[in-house]
């Protein structure tokens, strides 16, 4: 049966929603008006002067770039593009402003104001106009596991009655394409697609929805095999040195100041290092920053468990731990190649162990390396419970399904979220 990839679900279509549209708004607000203000037309000739001509090219740059990557952000699950797009523009014109430093160019200050504040204002209007449009209806066909969707909160779900294509220009036919239809219900399926109305698979509108996959068997990842983008873990590879590099000699001065406190507070051990479950199934040693007052391998199942106000954490243990400092000696896990910065976080010994023997398909989470965050924490946070843990993996198991740059990009952002609120800190 015919199947297709779809935005995130709830998604609203129209005029607002296209491509050329949101550029071409952009440009004009972002790029345009903030040159005829700043160059003081009609003075043309102003524009052929290098820090206009310049600033002009980076905040052309910047501002296709924002449009580019809100719309990429925009398809994954529970992603109000909203909240992204006064990080991203201010990511690019750091950008900016570290090409103009590196390769000491003239610039314009006014136009890259002018710029930075126009480009901000259309990005935010074409939200709100993508607000006010059309929704999209999912009609679903009766049989098989469809009501998994009826139960999800924000669907618009409609259950046909009869087999018979709904008159509506903004509909999506959703069934269970594994299950054995009625000649009937085969034929409408089958008119619908050729009409050009959208038909998918239950599965991929839950998974759109709840950013999870739920596996029942191996050959149900849709990767055509078992292992995901071989060529993109190369230059994830590549990206993760990089990223060490560049954000080492930030880190380095905060992670001597840590190790003095923790010194300082307890005087016992400045590191907390474990034997943890890695790629590919290999074990590992993680050091972290100590937060508790006792320290363990990893062996004991109980004493791997941390719950919440655990009494073990130390004062300095609990501030570390909401801002996620206590992880960055992970850094050297990630330059040694066994783990990155995006991916699964690694388990225990005992943990891993334990919930392998209990959980389906969890030793599946080890094809890719484990990370310093990941799809699970930005949405999670820490579980320690069983059934919060399946709960987890199905995160594992969509990130492992969908990973590419756009996905880690967005994660990395969210982890920034994560960072200032404490969200899931133990």
């Amino acid at each position: 049966m015919l199947e297709a990839r779809i935005p995130a679900p709830g998604v609203r279509q129209g005029i607002f929603h296209s491509f050329r549209f949101q550029l071409g708004l952009v440009l004009l607000c972002g790029v345009v008006l903030p040159a005829l203000i700043a160059a003081n037309l009609p003075h043309a000739a102003r524009f052929q002067s290098g820090p206009v001509r310049n600033s002009l090219v980076f905040v052309c740059l910047a501002a296709i770039g924002l449009v580019y990557v809100i719309r990429r952000l925009g398809v994954f699950p529970g992603n109000g593009v909203a909240k992204y797009i006064l990080p991203t523009l201010s990511i690019l014109y750091l950008l900016v402003f570290a090409t103009i430093a590196a390769f000491r160019l003239e610039y314009s200050n006014r136009i890259l104001l002018l710029g930075f504040f126009g480009t901000l204002a259309a990005r935010y209007a074409i939200a709100t106009l993508n607000m006010r449009g059309p929704q999209r209806i999912f009609y679903i066909v009766p049989g098989g596991r469809v009501q998994m969707l009826e139960e999800l909160p924000g669907l618009v779900c409609v259950r046909l009655r009869a087999p018979e294509l709904p008159p509506f220009p903004h509909a999506v036919v959703v069934g269970d394409l594994h299950h054995d239809h009625s000649p009937e219900w085969e034929r409408f399926l089958a008119e619908a697609a050729i009409r050009g109305t959208p038909v998918f698979h239950y599965k991929q509108i839950w998974e759109a929805c709840t950013g999870q996959v739920r596996m029942e068997h191996l050959s149900e990842n849709s990767f055509g095999a078992l292992i995901p983008s071989l060529a993109y873990r190369k230059v994830k590879r590549l990206a993760d040195l990089a990223l060490c590099a560049l954000l080492l000699p930030i880190v380095a001065p905060v992670m001597l100041v840590v190790a003095l406190l923790i010194k300082l507070e307890g005087g016992g051990p400045i590191f907390f290092c474990q034997q943890r479950m890695g790629y590919r199934g290999k074990r590992f040693k993680v050091c972290k920053f100590r937060t508790m007052t006792t320290v363990h391998d990893g062996s004991d199942l109980n004493a791997s468990m941390t719950q919440a106000q655990d009494a073990r954490i130390t004062k300095l243990g609990h501030f570390l731990r909401r801002t996620r400092i206590d992880e960055l000696p992970q850094i050297w896990n990630i330059i040694r190649g066994e783990m990155s910065w995006i991916g699964p976080r690694p388990e225990a010994i005992s943990l891993s162990a334990w919930y392998e023997g209990e959980l389906p398909f969890y030793r599946y989470r080890h094809i890719v390396r484990p990370g310093i965050s990941g799809w699970a924490q930005v949405n999670q946070g820490h579980v320690c419970s069983l059934s919060d843990v399946d709960h987890k993996l199905q995160f594992d198991f969509y990130y492992i399904k969908n990973i590419s740059y756009w996905m880690d990009i967005l994660i990395l952002l969210r982890t920034v979220r994560v960072v200032l609120t404490g969200f899931g800190a133990k």
